[in-house]
């Protein structure tokens, strides 16, 4: 068989992201926090980016600020500034300009507190009960073992760790370890150091000194019947009245079956929006909130040699400065780009949304319409993709409070008039049933079914059922109350 070469031509399309594209679709989608973060972190590794700072009012301008405020085109570069005036980002012009962010809604920060001025501090369960641990007059090897055990109570105040496990590992005898759980056990709160959601219920009926036999016997024998809320067949079983079962019931409910939560750190996130949107009239305006954001400019010197004037750059430089300068430069030029086309695409975005959820502005979250990303998409000219992107971890003060912007897309529900309501008015809906329900008779996922139905909503069961789990609300056996 002979061998022969041959050469060909081949024709083909590829798409590829250059560096530059994926640092914009990377910023698009990157949270207020996360967005901070990346600017600072270039702020420090490229020399190129300087950070604009804030000028007093009271110094005296220069001559040149002084002239371009009197300029009579001043108008005209205020408007160049508004994003719904930009369509090509002038990059010479940037550079002989400094880039002021637009301010909030009220043109300043003074009501906006600084919560990173905050200080708190919290005692966590370890703490408290160490504390009273140096408290209980035990001798040093007591003291020792005690420790021990406080070390392995979990967060929720349980003792959960086997005695042989803990034994195994910390060099002690497991009947030394029994012996001090009982002392553990009188720590506050009570209910602390149990094995199990029965010792500890005990434990809390032993402080309470409600510690009769029927009591012990319904919380060692009925947890599940508890549960359940069966109370006649707890009385049955018992042998008891039922108003007996209903007022040992109520001294069980005052009890914590996690009693260490109430020390666990709050995890409180405070949400700054990235846009606002306020009424001025019969109008909703929008505006981006910047402020905290670093304001980014090139430096005088890179500045010039962007311009061509590299004289500053190359006395005494070399090719391989020279180099790394302009590679620093367009890194410089294109973040920049890239937080401008962000933040130009964060308002447009919320624009659109405002026009298309006038409702919902006007009359509140009831009134919210089935939107999805193609409508957005399609209004201002962009891919679904980028209007998810710019969505993700981007919320909106709006006079009704703040929201993600991925809240205001929602899929519809079919009306038996043909109209369709969003999903987000209908889990109001059913959360404004169950609200208003007989807690002696809570309403079944069916009867919600048929509620809704009767102002023209059809819905299944399952989607109720679906929809009532998001909004963390309990099946209607165990929303019934006897008291």
């Amino acid at each position: 068989m002979a061998m022969q070469l041959k050469t060909s031509l081949k024709l083909s399309q590829q798409l590829r992201m250059t560096p530059q594209l994926q640092q914009a679709i990377k910023l698009l989608q990157l949270s207020r926090l996360e967005l901070e973060g990346a600017i600072r972190k270039e702020l420090d590794e490229n020399p190129v980016l300087e950070e604009l700072q804030e000028v007093d009012d009271d110094q005296p301008k220069t001559e040149a600020e002084t002239r371009a405020a009197e300029a009579p085109d001043a108008p005209a570069a205020q408007d160049a500034s508004d994003p719904r005036t930009q369509e090509e980002f002038e990059w010479e012009n940037y550079l002989d300009t400094n880039y002021k962010p637009p301010q909030g809604p009220a043109g300043g920060t003074d009501e906006i507190m600084n919560y990173e001025n905050l200080i708190s501090t919290t005692t966590s369960l370890t703490d408290h009960l160490n504390w009273q641990l140096g408290l209980g007059g035990f001798n040093d090897e007591e003291q020792h073992i005690m420790a021990i055990l406080i070390s392995y109570v979990d967060e929720d105040g349980y003792l959960k760790t086997p005695l042989e496990e803990i034994s195994a590992e910390e060099e002690v005898t497991v009947e030394e370890l029994s012996e001090m759980i009982p002392f553990l056990q009188e720590f506050d709160p009570p209910g602390i150091g149990a094995r199990d959601l029965k010792e500890c219920l005990l434990i809390q009926a032993k402080h309470l000194e409600e510690d009769t036999n029927d009591l012990v016997k319904l919380i060692n024998d009925h947890i599940k019947d508890l549960e359940k809320k069966n109370y006649n067949g707890i009385a049955k079983t018992m042998n008891i009245p039922l108003d007996d079962v209903i007022e040992m019931c109520k001294i069980i409910y005052t009890m914590d079956p996690k009693p260490g939560r109430v020390y666990m750190p709050q995890d409180t996130q405070f949400v700054t929006p990235d846009v606002y949107v306020y009424k001025v009239g019969e109008e909703y305006m929008v505006a981006l909130n910047e402020d905290g954001l670093p304001r980014l400019r090139i430096s005088n010197l890179y500045k010039n040699i962007l311009k061509g004037d590299q004289t500053a750059a190359t006395q005494g430089g070399t090719e391989t400065a020279q180099n790394y300068i302009q590679d620093k430069l367009r890194s410089a030029v294109w973040l920049i780009k890239s937080i401008h086309q962000r933040q130009r695409t964060i308002y447009k975005v919320t624009e659109s949304i405002v026009k298309h959820q006038q409702d919902f502005f006007e009359k509140g979250p009831g009134y919210i319409k089935p939107m999805i990303l193609r409508d957005i998409a399609n209004d201002i000219g962009m891919h679904e993709s980028t209007v998810s992107r710019v969505t993700t971890n981007k919320y909106v003060h709006t006079p009704r409070g703040i929201f993600e912007l991925k809240y205001f897309f929602n899929s519809g529900i079919s009306k038996t008039d043909g109209d369709s309501l969003a999903s987000e008015s209908v889990k109001l809906k059913i959360k404004n049933l169950v609200s208003d329900e007989d807690a002696k008779n809570p309403l079944s996922d069916q009867k919600i079914v048929e509620l809704l139905k009767k102002d023209g909503i059809q819905i299944a069961r399952r989607t109720v059922a679906k929809y009532r789990d998001m909004l963390k609300i309990l099946p209607s056996s165990k929303r019934k109350k006897m008291f």
